[in-house]
């Protein structure tokens, strides 16, 4: 596992009237500070990849759908420097991935249905100076294909 990423596994709680599903305490473990929630979407076998941010954490969880989440760790000061994981949530694997600053990050909608994904930054986003670097999810210099691995 790359260094400073952790994994909670969350609790889908069914009943008549429908489903509850804590995602993030701030009594957490892994919780760092609030800077905002969002919701972004994304369609079916489109890779959104790959970014990282200098000042924030990431807390990444899918509530609709299946995402592919990929983190590369290319901290040149880290002890798992080119270490690559992957992770699948969504709604078969209910989990929130946190993601450091400085591990590119990215996903791919892997569900036949729009992907619903609910991020939990430790900042807040500054429109007019986004803590985001980015690289083109192809053509980059990471050894991750994000093609479908059958068998």
């Amino acid at each position: 596992m790359i260094d400073g990423v952790v994994v909670k596994k969350l609790k889908v709680v069914p009943d008549e009237r429908g489903r509850l599903m804590e995602i993030m305490r701030s009594d957490d473990e892994m919780f760092v500070k609030f800077g905002q929630v969002y919701m972004t979407t994304t369609y079916p076998q489109v890779v959104k990849a790959w970014h990282y941010h200098e000042k924030q954490d990431d807390f990444i969880t899918c509530v609709k759908g299946m995402l592919k989440l990929v983190l590369f760790d290319d901290r040149q000061d880290s002890p798992t420097r080119g270490e690559i994981n992957e992770f699948f949530i969504g709604d078969y694997n209910a989990g929130l991935v946190k993601v450091p600053r400085r591990v590119f990050h990215g996903w791919k909608c892997i569900s036949e249905e729009e992907a619903i994904v609910i991020n939990i930054p430790s900042e807040p986003y500054n429109r007019e100076d986004p803590d985001e670097y980015r690289l083109d999810p192809h053509n980059n210099n990471i050894t991750y294909r994000w093609e479908r691995k059958d068998g």
